[in-house]
């Protein structure tokens, strides 16, 4: 890749900035600006005499400064200024430190906290680097945007597309939506080392629905109504097929789209391009590895749960696919395993004479005639007490933002009937959490084995500390992407996601008191590495690596960039 003030170059051993630029060009280039850590030489070389100050740092000294600068900051919205403002003056730095202090940063640089710099775009604007902001009013201006990234065909990895739709849970958020897409592209390079500059962020600005922006005067996406008719497949075909043409190797990430074109768009691509929806797909993969490790450690097999998902939109169901996916390759049925899942919205259980049932819905909803009397007040809906009562679930999962839905009678029925009730309530954030895992250990005796979406601190009960499992698709989508990269995967199987899903849970020994169902989030680097390496397994057993595999091991540590400073070498002018 080049640019005009330098060039990128890689080889085993790290990467090379040949500096053609002098000056403040210098110090304005974040992928090669190192601020005071260029060394006096450097500083004449470059012609940066006089621009900084006399001392030089090292990048563990710069650590040390810019950590306090962000401790010093008084609200995570300050928190995420700070590191932006990092990030492009000095990318090294910025991902040196968000690297070291993944745990505590995690949540500022992506949900919660980027939910508010996106809410602030418009009046905040601070153009992000390498952002793409393609719009549905001139889809015949895909390529010619992408294009204009200087980009060629074997510089791009991965680009993380969005339309804004379904922004962190605050909904329709219009162009301010390219947030996400940066936000979690900066994940993805400080847990699997991915280079930055081989990353590209999209917003697909196809208009909002949100009054609030549509009267706002410093607003700077298209101000029109969200399109909803052909034009909107117009603009996504011109973009898949813009990004097939001039970046051919790199994964097609989609982000928070709308339930009614998440699904749609995944099934349309996904055995055409390399191509991954982290909002179904993702968050699969991370409660399979969750479900993965609390079977293991009841001592019980997929094929034999019984689960009850509370939430029945695309998350919900995209854990049921991948679930039902598993118990077949376990020996049941298609059919058979679609029958362990009892799926619950809005209104109830899905019922197959549901006429407002959504056809991802339709294989999970009962027959009519099956839940006759299961309602226990008399009621057309059958609710969720009324089914864990009937059903005598393993394994119960919430995805329904509806705090408080698993009560105590809710856990304390389920408990009477299985040993290692199997309970993860994963709506975010924890003001909309189903229910609270100290409450969950505390009806349960301590038997349950619990996941959450959301951070929880450690549950003392009784001589046990339990330590709570976050199920925080951080642990997958970084490795997901690596290992795709490393193998030239032409397209994501559901193989793939599985192997990714067993890589995580192989990593936590549930099967220890009060041991989490996962890894922690303070162990990305390691977990991303293993997840990488068991999706290039994955992707060359199914013939779908187009690079040989002979040493994955290897070929993934190698692949992930370490925030160093890269090796100079000065062009004369």
């Amino acid at each position: 890749m080049s640019e005009a003030a330098y060039e990128l170059v890689k080889s085993t051993d790290g990467y090379t900035a040949r500096v053609r630029a002098r000056g403040s060009a210098v110090l304005t280039s974040p992928t090669i600006n190192r601020g005071t850590a260029f060394t006096l030489e450097e500083r004449r070389q470059l012609g940066l005499t006089g621009l900084l100050p006399s001392a030089v740092s090292t990048l563990d000294g710069q650590l040390r400064r810019t950590y306090e600068q962000y401790r010093a900051q008084s609200t995570p919205l300050r928190k995420w200024v700070s590191l932006a403002n990092l990030r492009d003056r000095n990318e090294v730095l910025f991902y040196r430190l968000l690297s070291e202090h993944i745990e505590e940063m995690l949540p500022v640089v992506y949900t919660p906290t980027v939910g508010l710099a996106i809410e602030r775009f418009s009046h905040e604007f601070r153009r992000p680097r390498r952002a793409v902001y393609l719009s549905v009013d001139h889809p015949e201006e895909v390529e010619l945007a992408l294009r204009n990234t200087g980009l060629g065909a074997e510089d791009v990895d991965l680009l993380v597309a969005t339309d804004s739709e379904g922004i962190l849970g605050i909904g329709d958020q219009g162009v301010g939506g390219i947030e996400i897409s940066v936000g979690k592209l900066a994940v993805y390079t400080a847990a699997a080392g991915i280079h930055p500059s081989r990353t590209l962020p999209v917003v697909l600005d196809v208009g909002t629905d949100n009054l609030n922006l549509l009267n706002d005067e410093m607003y700077l996406g298209e101000r029109h109504a969200r399109i909803r008719d052909e034009r909107y497949d117009q603009l996504i075909d011109a973009y898949v097929t813009a990004c097939q043409k001039l970046f051919p190797q790199a994964m097609l990430h989609w982000e928070d789209f709308g339930a009614s074109n998440a699904r749609r768009i995944l099934n349309r691509y996904a055995d055409q391009v390399c191509t991954f929806n982290d909002d179904m797909q993702g968050t699969a993969a991370v409660v399979l590895a969750a479900a993965f490790s609390a079977v293991r450690a009841a001592g019980s097999r997929m094929r034999d749960q019984r689960v009850v998902i509370h939430g029945s939109g695309t998350a919900g169901l995209g854990i049921a696919d991948m679930m039902r996916d598993l118990m077949v390759a376990e020996g049941l049925s298609p059919d058979e395993a679609t029958r362990r899942f009892w799926a619950l919205g809005s209104r109830g259980l899905l019922v197959d004479d549901n006429p407002r049932l959504r056809d991802f819905q339709e294989p999970y909803a009962r027959p009519a005639a099956e839940v006759v009397g299961w309602s226990a007040d008399g009621g057309r809906g059958v609710g969720l007490a009324d089914v864990v009562r009937q059903v005598r679930p393993t394994m119960l999962i919430g995805t329904s933002t509806q705090a408080g839905a698993f009560t105590e009678q809710i856990v304390r029925d389920m408990a009477a009937h299985c040993d290692r009730p199997i309970i993860m309530p994963l709506s975010n954030p924890t003001s909309k959490a189903e229910a609270l895992p100290a409450d969950v250990l505390r009806w349960t005796d301590g038997a349950a084995l619990v996941a959450t979406g959301s951070p929880f601190a450690p549950v003392e009960l009784g001589d046990v500390t339990y330590h709570v499992a976050q199920a925080n698709n951080a642990l997958v989508f970084p490795g997901l992407g690596l290992g795709v990269t490393v193998a030239r995967a032409s397209r994501i199987s559901d193989r793939m996601i599985a192997a990714a899903a067993d890589a995580v849970a192989k990593l936590s020994d549930a099967t220890r008191p009060g041991a989490p169902l996962l890894p922690p989030v303070s162990d990305l680097r390691p977990v991303s590495a293993a997840v990488a390496i068991a999706v290039a397994r994955a992707a060359a057993d199914e013939g779908l690596a187009q690079v040989t595999l002979d040493d994955p091991i290897q070929q993934v540590h190698q692949a992930m960039w370490r925030p160093e400073y890269p090796r100079l070498e000065i062009k004369p002018l």
